[in-house]
This record gives C-alpha cells, structure tokens and sequence, in this order.
C-alpha cells in the first residue's frame, strides 16, 4: 500500500492558490509609499498654512492648533458623510487615513452605514465601534501609567 504525500483537498487548495495568484494584481510597495508620503506630506502643509493662519488673526499657537485638529476632524467627517473621503484614499492612500482625519473617517462610516436602523441604534450605536476600543486601550494605558508613577515617586 502506498501512501499518498497529502490529503486531496490540500492539493487542492494549493492548486487553486496558485491559479488565483496569476490573476491577483501585485502590490507595488515603494509606489504607495511615495504616494502615501507625499499626500500625507501634503495634508501636514496644508494643516501648517491653515494653523498659520489662524495664529495671524490673532490665536496663541496652543489655541491654534487646538482649533486646526477640530477642523481637520470635522472635515474628515463632512467629506465621509458627502462620500469622498473613500475615493480621496483610495487616490492618495494610507497618506490620509494615517493621521486623525483616518480615525475620524473611522468612527463616522459605520454610523452612516447603519443610519437606516434609526438614530438610536444604528447611528449612535455603531459611532463609537471603532473609537471605543481604542479609547478604553488609551484610558487604561494612562492610568496604569499614571499608577506607575506614583508608586515610582512621582506625585510627591
């Protein structure tokens, strides 16, 4: 009797994985990396001239950038809502979703993606599936280092 290298279904898979990999387009690394940095390199100046301009008009530079992320947040928000926030990345890439106007695409999509099961349970509910995770690992990560601390000395 002779044994047989691998279970048909695994040859299988194999054969098929391979198939597949003629028709996958294949990544190209260094151009989406340029392209990421560029756009997100783009974004930063952008945000610099429009955090300039702010301070010209007679802002402190704390209070100016303060007022630059609110604005940078609700943009992010507006152009998800209009749905142009997904076409803008799929253009620039991981240049915009990198920086906080990704994470405020983040929260909004799912809320607009439920917004037929009503305020309630689709919008408010879905809001905060992304944010909350990571505002429970920001919030504990703070205090625990906060707790280290003070057992280091620190709040003498």
């Amino acid at each position: 009797m002779s044994k047989s290298k691998g279970t048909p279904g695994k040859e299988v898979a194999k054969a098929y994985e391979k198939y597949a990999m003629t028709f996958t387009p294949k990544p190209r690394y260094f151009y989406n990396c340029v392209k990421a940095f560029i756009a997100g390199g783009l974004l930063c100046v952008i945000a610099m001239l429009i955090q300039n301009r702010i301070m010209a008009s007679g802002w402190e530079e704390k209070d100016a950038a303060a007022l630059l992320t609110i604005i940078l947040i609700c943009s992010a928000q507006l152009l998800t809502g209009l749905g142009w926030f997904d076409t803008i990345a799929k253009v620039v890439g991981a240049g915009v979703i990198v920086p906080i106007t990704g994470f405020a695409n983040s929260m909004v999509a799912p809320a607009i993606e439920y917004k037929k099961e009503g305020i309630v349970l689709g919008v408010g509910g879905k809001l905060f599936s992304l944010a909350g995770p990571v505002l429970v690992c920001g919030i504990s990560s703070a205090a625990l280092v906060g707790i280290i601390y003070w057992f280091m000395g620190g709040m003498r």
